[in-house]
């Protein structure tokens, strides 16, 4: 696969073997041009030819000031650092690995993100109607699977829960769920498992597309039979040493899912939030008031449910939001508030059905912890109503909102 801008080496000594070896890694994988310069030369470089994807070597001082550079590049530059380094910038994906064979395709993954952005970037210039969203950072966004069951598990929640959302699961049956039932942005897989439990995984990961490119950290040594998944360490040492680790390729995710739900709120015609995955409140309004007049006229059935995340901070409210976006019926439509509360539709469904549905998405926010402080586990109250004949879609949440205000006065 050829890129038009290159990707650029950057190395102590350009005439050793890693620049050499880099470079021969690149050519078989087809990731071409590259071009490799020494450290003193990498600003100019960067400035000179706005590279698709930068690879660092070494453990030269300059890597934080070289990843604030890169940072600012638009569309998206993925920096890559091999070997050990001292650097803290958010950007630097950490390859600390000898097999240079595994290199191609985390690059590969990454540039995959590159040319999202850049089509973000232009159908966000096209569609000049569409606001774009406010920049923050993707960590906000970001849920993280940790599974475990050793004596680390609670040390890594925390560490964990101090930076992204967590879901914890203490079996690989639990995970599989979670995985099933949500997006995620990575998967921690501590200690507590056989080495034939964790290859057992993740070969299944690697079988799914949906998974084969999730960022995968696992505590135990490195396997014997190691598994294809271009974002997969193999990382040893404190909670701290393992979360810091996995954050940049957990942010590049979630700045992927960033994108795609973006691209997906361009397709509606900014009729979807972008962060939560659901309808705007302006275009909520609006269907609504649509699919009352239908149904009344059809004689079908429809309800209404609000569910009130107490306590609940943004991050936990737009992961909610996007768990019910996710799990929805497709004739189904909802919105997040400003208040932080979720309204959902349900077409053709009465009382008891709504009733169901409402409780198969609880039982999903229920399991979801958001943050190291177990009081800040989500369980939501939920409002239900339904249309009864001559309804108006302002009589109905009016009566959504009587049922909300008796549920939370007793």
């Amino acid at each position: 696969m050829s890129y038009h801008a290159p990707i650029l080496i950057i190395a102590d000594d350009i005439s050793s073997d890693e620049p050499s070896r880099i470079l021969s890694a690149l050519t078989e994988a087809r990731l071409l041009p590259a071009e490799a310069v020494g450290w003193r030369d990498a600003r100019d470089a960067v400035i000179r030819l706005q590279p698709s994807a930068v690879i660092a070597t070494g453990s030269n001082d300059a890597l934080d000031a070289l990843a604030q550079q890169v940072a600012a590049i638009e569309p998206y530059v993925p920096l890559v650092a091999l070997g050990p380094h001292r650097a803290t910038a958010g950007n630097i994906i950490g390859f600390a690995s000898d097999d240079l064979d595994r290199l191609p395709p985390r690059l590969r993954a990454a540039l995959r993100v590159r040319t999202l952005h850049a089509t973000t970037l232009r159908r966000l210039s096209d569609d000049g109607g569409i606001e774009q969203p406010p920049q923050h950072d993707p960590l906000q966004d970001a849920t993280v699977l940790l599974i475990g069951r050793g004596a680390a598990y609670p040390a890594l929640s925390v560490a964990l829960g101090e930076r992204v959302g967590v879901v914890g699961a203490l079996s690989i049956e639990a995970a599989a769920k979670h995985l099933n039932a949500r997006e995620l942005d990575g998967i921690v897989l501590a200690e507590g498992f056989s080495q034939r439990v964790v290859d057992a995984f993740l070969t299944v990961l690697f079988e799914d597309t949906r998974f084969r490119n999730l960022p995968i950290v696992v505590t135990a040594p490195p396997s014997e039979r190691p598994v294809d998944l271009p974002n997969l360490d193999f990382v040893q040492g404190e909670p701290a040493q393992i979360v810091a680790a996995a954050l940049p390729l957990v942010r590049q995710h979630a700045f992927e899912a960033q994108l795609g739900r973006l691209l997906r709120a361009l397709d509606a015609g900014g009729l979807i939030d972008p962060r939560s995955g659901l309808l705007t409140p302006s275009a909520f309004e609006r269907d609504f008031a649509t699919a009352v007049y239908h149904a009344q006229v059809r004689g079908d059935g429809l309800s209404v449910a609000k569910f009130v995340l107490n306590r609940a901070e943004p991050r936990a409210q737009f992961d909610t939001a996007r768990i019910v976006s996710r799990l929805m019926r497709k004739m189904d439509f909802g919105t997040l508030l400003p208040d932080g509360s979720i309204l959902v539709v349900f077409a053709e469904a009465d009382l008891r059905g709504a009733q169901t549905i409402a409780r198969r998405l609880m039982a999903v926010i229920r399991q979801t912890s958001h943050s190291a402080r177990r009081e800040s586990r989500i369980d939501p109250d939920v409002s239900l109503a339904t249309m009864m004949s001559g309804d108006s879609a302002r009589a109905i949440l009016s009566r959504l909102a009587k049922l909300d205000t008796r549920r939370a006065a007793s």
